[in-house]
Formats: C-alpha cells, sequence, structure tokens
C-alpha cells in the first residue's frame, strides 16, 4: 500500500480539477452515445450544441490548470504528471466532439447499431478513467488503480476486436468505393476516442507506480 495523502497536504484544487475535467470526459461519451441513438432527427452542425459546450468546459478546466501550476509553488503531484494527465483528459471530448462534427456532415448510410456498440466500449473505458481520476485524492490500494486498469483495457480490447468485424461488413458489404473512405474514417476516430482513454489510464498508472 502506498499513500499519497503524505504529498497531498490541505490543497485539493487539482484533484477537484482533474476529476472535473475526467467526468466532463465521461459527459461527451454519453452524449455520443445519445447522439447516435437519434441522429435521424438531427444532422446538423448547428445541433452539436453540447458537444461544444461540453469541449469548451472541459478546456476552461484544462487552462484553470495551466494558470494554477504557475501560481501554486507546492503541488501534489509532480507539475508534468498533472499536465500530462490534464492533457490526456481534454483530448477526449475533443476527439468525440470532432467525431461528431464529421457524422453530422455525412449525408451517406451510417452503420448505427455498430457505432453504438462501439460507444459503448468507450463510455465503459471513460467511466474506469473517472475511478482512476478519483482515487488519485486519497491515496490508495495500488490494486484498485489496476482493476480499473484492467477494467479500460478490456473495453479497448473488446472495441479492437469490434472493429475488426465491422471493418469487415465495411468491405464486404455494398458500400461504393466513397462510403468506405469515409465510413472508415469515422470508425477510426472513434476507436481513436478509446486511445485517448487509455492514454488518461496510462498516466495515471504511472503517477500511481511512481509513488508505490
Amino acid at each position: 500500500m502506498f499513500s499519497l495523502s503524505k504529498l497531498i497536504g490541505k490543497d485539493q484544487k487539482f484533484y477537484d480539477l482533474l476529476e472535473a475535467s475526467a467526468a466532463e470526459a465521461l459527459t461527451s461519451t454519453k452524449l455520443l452515445s445519445s447522439y447516435l441513438q437519434r441522429m435521424d432527427a438531427y444532422r446538423t452542425a448547428s445541433d452539436l450544441d453540447d458537444f461544444i459546450q461540453s469541449r469548451r468546459k472541459d478546456k476552461k478546466i484544462t487552462s484553470t490548470i495551466t494558470e494554477e501550476l504557475c501560481k501554486t509553488f507546492v503541488t501534489p503531484l509532480e507539475r508534468e504528471d498533472i499536465e500530462a494527465l490534464s492533457l490526456s483528459l481534454y483530448r477526449i471530448p475533443k476527439t468525440v466532439e470532432k467525431l461528431v462534427e464529421r457524422l453530422s456532415i455525412y449525408p451517406g448510410r451510417v452503420p448505427r447499431e455498430g457505432l453504438l456498440r462501439q460507444a459503448e466500449f468507450l463510455g465503459k473505458a471513460a467511466e474506469a478513467v473517472v475511478v482512476m481520476v478519483k482515487q488519485l485524492r486519497h491515496g490508495t490500494v495500488l490494486e484498485k488503480i489496476t482493476e480499473a486498469n484492467d477494467r479500460l483495457q478490456q473495453a479497448e480490447g473488446d472495441a479492437d476486436k469490434y472493429m475488426l468485424g465491422l471493418m469487415k461488413d465495411l468491405y464486404t458489404g455494398d458500400y461504393d468505393a466513397k462510403e468506405i473512405v469515409i465510413l472508415q474514417d469515422l470508425f477510426e476516430m472513434l476507436e481513436k476516442s478509446i486511445d485517448r482513454c487509455r492514454d488518461a489510464g496510462n498516466v495515471v498508472s504511472q503517477i500511481v507506480l511512481k509513488y508505490s
């Protein structure tokens, strides 16, 4: 067992901000699932306000972390670790927003059920990231971080396998060349969103191992 609490002191603001950023990342994944379920009802860029606001809110959190790092002499974690985690968390809603922007302007057929399934894996990955980030505040047993990271890696692995099935259906279906190129790009952007969660989880794991 290790304890980060000895290093925390009384200043909790960085934990508050990192947890808020992780929560915003999770919110973006929930918005994606909701969008995919109802995308027939709205498919224009002007209908993306929720995603834009989520990303802007997370960007503000990230900027606040940077500002606080400049003003704070003693930080509970090493500055580069806080910066790395903050950046990796921000990249999650940013990537999700880009994906939805592309979906909103694509007029062709979209394999919605397949994308919804991938979005489920993304949501599980983001949930695991939230758990991992929250563990940093108090200091914890290494096994708890490992368990959450295992769930994250499982979600990523399941998503990769499912992705192969989507690509097979794409290549063997009745899609024309243009549709194949566009849909492949959309699939890869969704996969990248899951990879962003993995990156954030890796940063947390490295932080925890550093203090174990």
